[in-house]
């Protein structure tokens, strides 16, 4: 599934050609993606204005005028690829599976193409944003203000869950997935296996690795968004080229290979935590 940064790039590829146009048509063409598309959805958005196009974790949310808000989820398996009017911009992919395609006022077409339809988009008033599905709940940015030592300690203090299963809760943060769990833990030098409630001592005190973990999350999400995100499977920029992020991969997918920290001389183990991949160096992560 596509993690922050990927989201974040398509953000990006989107928004120039999207915000400060009208939508003159959104044309469906299936019943549903992951769940039904809203009540009388391409009547509800047509001729509106774009006003913004932002990301929560890995939600997109295009801010129409008439506080409505377009809240969209890639899934497993959905890009969103932009045509130019009269042009192509970059191969395209197969039509077969593409599901919804808004047109704008340009001329420039958006598709969003989903083969396995885990995809989702809802409208949801803007002002209720933050309090109802599928953004309700949702944690804290870690690439903004709130993502501090201080924060992670009050949300980790007593907890006796692994810190991964930890950063991967999106009611915590919000965006992290496997990938970048794994790289942010090993620029950390934390053990995925470590018991989160072990990272705040017994005065309540951050511990070292801890004091490293919220730069280390911001660090490895900005390199890998500088990269245009990770394609290991179904992640494309809009312009249907992919990301090279995976290229500079620390840990992840890099079993049985030296790890990257020149002074550990370790080698990259495998190991399955609650049915998901873990990428780590036992030597240098502790």
């Amino acid at each position: 599934m596509p993690e922050l940064p990927e989201v974040e790039t398509v953000r990006r590829g989107l928004a120039p050609v999207l915000v400060g146009q009208h939508i003159t048509r959104l044309t469906l063409r299936c019943a549903d993606l992951r769940r039904p598309f809203p009540p009388r959805f391409a009547e509800r958005v047509k001729g509106r204005r774009v006003e913004s196009l932002d990301r929560r974790g890995k939600y997109l949310v295009a801010r129409l005028e008439g506080d409505l808000c377009l809240v969209m989820h890639l899934g497993m398996s959905g890009s969103f690829r932009v045509t130019e009017a009269g042009a192509r911009s970059g191969p395209e992919p197969d039509r077969t599976h593409d599901h919804v395609v808004l047109t704008l006022q340009s001329g420039a077409r958006i598709r969003f193409n989903d083969p396995r339809r885990f995809g989702a988009m809802d409208l949801v008033d803007c002002d209720r944003l933050e309090t109802e599905p599928p953004l309700a709940g949702l944690g804290v940015e870690p690439l903004g203000a709130d993502l501090t030592v201080a924060f992670l300690r009050g949300a980790f203090e007593g907890r006796s869950s692994p810190i991964k299963a930890a950063l991967l809760d999106q009611r915590i943060i919000a965006g992290l997935g496997n990938i970048y769990v794994c790289e942010a833990l090993w620029s950390a030098r934390i053990s995925p296996l470590r018991l989160t409630g072990s990272l705040v001592d017994g005065r309540g005190r951050a511990t070292a690795g801890l004091t490293r973990l919220p730069e280390a999350i911001r660090e490895v999400l900005r390199a890998a968004i500088d990269s245009g995100g990770s394609s290991l499977r179904n992640h494309f920029r809009t312009d249907g080229s992919l990301g090279t992020f995976q290229h500079a991969f620390n840990v992840y997918d890099r079993e049985g290979e030296p790890c990257r920290r020149a002074t550990c001389g370790g080698n990259v183990r495998r190991i399955v935590q609650s049915g998901r991949s873990t990428f780590y160096c036992p030597r240098c992560q502790h």
